[in-house]
């Protein structure tokens, strides 16, 4: 073997081995999967997905209890229902979050089975429509029309609002989480629940 081959060899070789260690002095990176108690731990005040999963586990599971949604398993055809963009309505930087949540009520109330859910790609175009090209962004006065043009029965909609208090040596957020399900034609609240959940710096 001449000695350009056993370089080439030898350097993609190493380079593998050298892929599953830690830089000297370094950081490990650690797959979530290999160790669950990754997610166990809090890193910050703002949410996270342990957050996003215990507050939309409860709020989801009473919709599954509430009237309304008993009134949906007995209606054919299957009611239309959007779910709009819920608000931040705090200091912190949790959008990703609120899209996260959002999308989890999305998939949660498809699987439920017991409506027709819009998809998002229309709910945009509607929104372009109504707000215009120019500033095509969702506004909360507007849901009742963005879902009377989608031509839904209902919208689901959520914000979330927080109160930040701070002391000399802590830090505490609590964070409180509303949704509601919304009847377009009367404008009626036919279902609503409030989560909490708290952070703290200590």
């Amino acid at each position: 073997m001449s000695l350009r081959f056993r370089v080439a060899v030898a350097v993609p070789v190493l380079a593998a081995l050298g892929l599953g260690l830690p830089a000297c002095g370094g950081k490990e990176v650690v797959r979530g999967a290999n160790d669950p108690s990754i997610d166990a731990h809090a890193l910050s005040t703002g949410l996270d997905k342990d957050d996003v999963q215990r507050a939309l586990s409860e709020t989801l599971g009473k919709l599954r209890n509430s009237p309304v949604m008993a009134e949906w398993r007995t209606t054919h055809p299957l009611p239309n229902v959007a779910v709009f963009p819920f608000q931040n309505n705090t200091s912190e930087h949790i959008d990703s979050m609120l899209e996260a949540m959002l999308s989890e009520t999305e998939t949660w109330m498809v699987e439920s089975g017991t409506v027709q859910m819009i998809a998002r790609d229309r709910q945009n175009q509607i929104i372009r429509e109504v707000e215009g090209q120019q500033n095509p962004v969702f506004n909360p006065a507007n849901a009742a029309k963005y879902g009377r043009q989608l031509g839904a029965k209902y919208f689901i909609t959520g914000k979330v609002s927080a109160a930040d208090e701070r002391t000399e040596d802590m830090r505490r957020v609590q964070y409180f989480l509303f949704l509601q399900v919304i009847e377009i034609e009367t404008g009626a609240i036919k279902f609503q629940a409030k989560t909490y959940t708290t952070k703290a710096i200590k």
